[in-house]
């Protein structure tokens, strides 16, 4: 504890860009007056350090989802609930904030970084792309296909009716992820691997780091959905089409 309340600020939030949340919360100031150490900005705010000390180590928490789970050996079920509650929750909550934040700095910080620009542009639209490609599934793809998975279960006879009355457009989903797949690339590239340049402030390198958490979240994303569920949903149409 002591330690840490004699780091400053900004070496803080360089050992994990997630802290910065707890200071803004504070308004404390981390980036160009980021050199108060914490105790000094405790201080200065009247803020207990142990109350704050506990919320840095909570925001620096680490749950990871790691890709070795056999995730091709769960059930369809489960698959659509770890998608919707694990990934879309991410990105309802954490994408759209996060573009609105980069497209205020961007515009505030033009004539310092006119190449965010593009950046800011090309999140902002992948955020509205993934809104309504995640809105879609929750609301109509997902319950389709929960439902032709128990006529298939229970070799229902009018599976095969359903499937032809309500068949869901899946193979269009395919083409929404390319996109998507394709502007997590273009991210990629623009931003030389999220790689900030020398000179950039604390806050430009903050958010390349939140922008490559983002693209590694949507790359497991995109894995579960196109490598896996889909090619399975349609396995359960052609099925129960044979019944």
């Amino acid at each position: 504890m002591m330690d840490e309340l004699e780091c400053s600020i900004s070496d803080i939030v360089k050992k994990d860009f997630r802290t910065a949340d707890v200071f803004k919360k504070y308004q404390i100031s981390f980036c160009c007056g980021g050199a108060m150490s914490l105790k000094e900005a405790c201080d200065a705010k009247g803020i207990d350090p142990d109350r704050i000390s506990a919320e840095l180590k909570e925001s620096a928490r680490r749950i990871t989802i790691p890709n070795s789970l056999p995730f091709d050996e769960w059930k369809i079920e489960f698959l659509i609930d770890f998608i919707t509650h694990i990934h879309h929750t991410y990105i309802y909550r954490v994408i759209p904030p996060l573009s609105a934040e980069l497209e205020s700095f961007t515009v505030s910080h033009k004539a310092k970084y006119s190449e965010l620009t593009r950046v800011a542009e090309l999140f902002a639209a992948l955020s509205e792309t993934l809104l309504i490609h995640s809105k879609h599934e929750d609301e109509i793809i997902f319950p389709y296909i929960r439902q032709i998975e128990s006529a298939r279960q229970t070799r229902e006879p009018y599976g095969k009716l359903f499937v032809r009355t309500l068949r869901k457009p899946l193979h269009l989903l395919e083409k929404e992820h390319r996109r998507i797949e394709e502007m997590l690339n273009g991210l990629d590239l623009i931003t030389a691997n999220f790689t900030a340049p020398d000179g950039s402030c604390l806050q430009y390198h903050i958010y390349y780091k939140r922008l490559e958490e983002v693209y590694n979240q949507l790359i497991q994303y995109k894995y579960l959905e196109q490598t896996l569920l889909l090619p399975r949903a349609m396995a359960i149409e052609r099925e129960l089409l044979q019944l």
